[in-house]
């Protein structure tokens, strides 16, 4: 018999279903995923496809940190892969403990829409029995847009750099620049690159390689940013700052990926 379908999709049910309290909590669960897969399975076509599919459902989990609710033909579109392959897939990564898929209702008819998928937490990680505490990390901070708009507006064009020398060295001295220019908090910083690097895929899980080269990525990082800017100056309001950013780098890549341009 099938169970019954009783969870709504709405932005509460899918923060209820949020998994992990912070983004570095995931990323650590997907790359102990990685290994169990190149350990456990033995077809390494089938382990790259996995893989694949672990780190576009991880890149599309942040606004409800380890949950995604993308539909399987958007998955296998993506991925370019057949809608069956992905089923099979989906089915695998469930096998393992690694996900598990959410029957969803739509409000408005009550019929059944595309499924919620939760990442498990690896063993020893945050349980996910309980829903979520904030955390300083977590992108699903709520924060106002009034604040940076206030910023923008008021901001004198004679900015002093020296408070955000404590920027991580691992964020590009040119994207710090700019993002500085609005937010003077290094973590704050620190955080947009976080996002920026999280959404640059693996594109051979061979050697490990990257849909982007680091001076893409700096590029693509100062293109969503300005876009981010121009979108609050236009008036947009933005609840989870971190969250409406992810959308814009990922967009931005799903297409640049195919610019022959400036990929080369």
């Amino acid at each position: 018999m099938k169970k019954k379908i009783n969870v709504i999709a709405s932005v509460d049910a899918f923060h209820n279903l949020s998994t992990f309290e912070n983004i570095e909590d995931m990323n650590k669960t997907i790359r102990t995923y990685r290994d169990i897969i190149k350990s456990s399975v033995s077809r390494s076509d089938v382990q790259a496809r996995l893989i694949a599919l672990l780190e576009l459902l991880k890149r599309h989990s942040c606004k409800q940190i380890g949950v995604s609710y993308m539909s399987k033909n958007t998955i296998a579109e993506k991925l370019e892969f057949s809608y069956k392959t992905v089923q099979r897939l989906m089915k695998k990564l469930e096998d393992l403990g690694m996900i598990r898929q959410v029957p969803m209702k739509r409000k408005k008819d009550m019929l059944q829409t595309a499924n919620a998928i939760q990442i498990i937490p690896a063993k020893n990680d945050v349980s996910d029995k309980t829903p979520p505490k904030k955390s300083k990390k977590c992108p699903t901070i709520k924060t106002t847009s009034i604040s940076l708009k206030q910023i923008i507006i008021n901001k004198r064009k004679s900015v002093s750099f020296s408070q955000s020398n404590f920027v991580a060295y691992w964020v590009p001295e040119q994207f710090s620049k700019l993002v500085n220019y609005y937010y003077q908090k290094a973590e704050i910083i620190q955080e947009f690159w976080k996002v920026v690097k999280q959404n640059n895929a693996i594109v051979n899980h061979v050697d490990g390689s990257r849909a982007f080269t680091d001076k893409q990525l700096i590029a693509i990082g100062e293109r969503a940013f300005k876009e981010f800017v121009m979108k609050i100056k236009a008036g947009k309001r933005i609840k989870n700052i971190y969250g409406y950013f992810n959308g814009i780098v990922n967009n931005l890549m799903d297409k640049l990926f195919f610019d022959h341009d400036f990929m080369n």
